[in-house]
Order: structure tokens, then C-alpha cells, then sequence
């Protein structure tokens, strides 16, 4: 998450060995880039500059963004456009610091078909610009490995998530409806060689016997 203490952040990276793969900007939600009041859209700009420094610092090579969020008075097309005014605003800082921006699909009724998402990036128009896919948000619309097809070269970084219709996040990796031989297969095909970050409940690590569990399943999904 963007906003913490950087010293203490890479304090915490040298004691692991562990490596930063992005930075989630703290602001999106709070501040969207889509909202009608230019003083908070600037704040999420704001925001997002903070982000960048931050992933620059830690030698991640990318921020996530959620860019807006349609909901009362703020249509579908108010978000695109006022999304992409700021996020432009941004780029030069981008390009500046070697960070891109990677927008992610999530629930704000907002970018529901991979061909609105291939839209939204080639409409910015800027190589700093991509998509962060999330495997287990897409399933909700359909199928992960149609949006993989479709955005293509676009993802920039992948959230390896599971989703249940019935269960929703809470269920185990391989437990659930993706189908990850066909989400690997599509990963393959458009040529993804980048990291494959995971998202799941934090009970499922808790301890030593889980955490085991967790990763040897991850481990089948990335051989599948």
C-alpha cells in the first residue's frame, strides 16, 4: 500500500529478502479520480504521484489504480472521461520515474468487458499505461481467460485470485470457479511472463500448516 513509512518499507524488504512487485494507491477509493468535485479529484492525483514515488523507492514496476466508480451522480461516462483527463496528468511522472500505472478491474460497475477494458488503454494512449488484471473480480462478468485474450500485451501485472459464486472470496485456491489450466493456457498464448501476485483471505495463512497448504496449491495453479 502506497503512503507508509518508506524507510520502515524497505527496512521490512532488506531484514525478508522479500521483493515488491507494486504498490496498491492508498487514495483511489476515498479520492476517485472520477468524482465530480475537482478538489478531490486533484487529491486522488495527488495520491497517485505519492504512489508512484513510493513503488519507484521500493523498485516496484507499477502502482495499481482503481480509477473511479460509477454510482449517483457519477454515470459511466463521466468516469471514463474525468478518469482519464487525471490519469494523463500523471504520466509524465510515470514516464519520469520508469513506473507504470496498472488500472485494475474491481466492482465499481465500471469496465465490465475486456473490450470496454482494451478501449479504456488504447483511449490513454500512453506505454505507462496498463491493466492489472484480477482473475477472481473477472468471473463475476466472464470468463478470466476471455479478458486475458483480450487485453493482451495490456496486463501488466496479474492478481492470482479465487472466486465461488457461492462462496465468494472466502473459498480455497482450486476450490472455486475459475478454471486455471484455461487462465494459465490464456497466459501463455498473449505471452505474460510477469509476476503473479496472490489475493486470498488471510485465514488461509495464518499458520505454518496453511500457509504450507496455500502454497502448494498455488504451486499447482502456476503448473497448470
Amino acid at each position: 500500500m502506497s503512503h507508509m513509512d518508506q524507510a520502515e518499507v524497505l527496512r521490512a524488504l532488506e531484514a525478508t529478502g522479500l521483493k515488491a512487485a507494486s504498490v496498491c494507491c492508498s487514495t483511489h477509493w476515498k479520492q476517485p479520480l472520477s468524482d465530480p468535485n475537482p478538489a478531490v479529484r486533484q487529491a486522488g492525483v495527488d495520491g497517485l504521484k505519492q504512489a508512484l514515488r513510493d513503488a519507484q523507492r521500493y523498485g516496484a514496476t507499477s502502482v495499481l489504480l482503481v480509477p473511479g466508480a460509477v454510482k449517483a451522480g457519477v454515470t459511466y461516462d463521466d468516469c471514463w472521461q474525468r478518469s482519464i483527463v487525471e490519469i494523463r496528468k500523471v504520466i509524465p511522472l510515470a514516464e519520469e520515474l520508469n513506473v507504470r500505472i496498472a488500472i485494475e478491474n474491481v466492482w465499481n460497475n465500471f469496465i465490465t468487458k475486456p473490450e470496454q477494458a482494451v478501449a479504456y488503454i488504447d483511449e490513454i494512449n500512453s506505454p505507462h499505461v496498463g491493466w492489472h488484471f484480477d482473475t477472481g473480480n473477472a468471473i463475476k462478468y466472464s470468463s478470466p481467460e476471455t479478458w486475458i485474450a483480450t487485453l493482451g500485451k495490456r496486463i501488466v501485472k496479474i492478481h492470482v485470485k479465487e472466486f465461488s459464486q457461492t462462496q465468494k472470496f472466502s473459498v480455497k485456491f482450486l476450490e472455486g470457479d475459475n478454471n486455471w489450466p484455461a487462465i494459465m493456457q490464456a497466459l501463455d498464448a498473449v505471452g505474460y511472463q510477469g509476476w503473479g501476485i496472490s489475493e486470498q483471505p488471510a485465514d488461509q495463512t495464518k499458520d505454518a500448516p496453511r500457509l504450507k497448504d496455500f502454497a502448494a496449491r498455488l504451486d499447482r495453479i502456476f503448473a497448470s
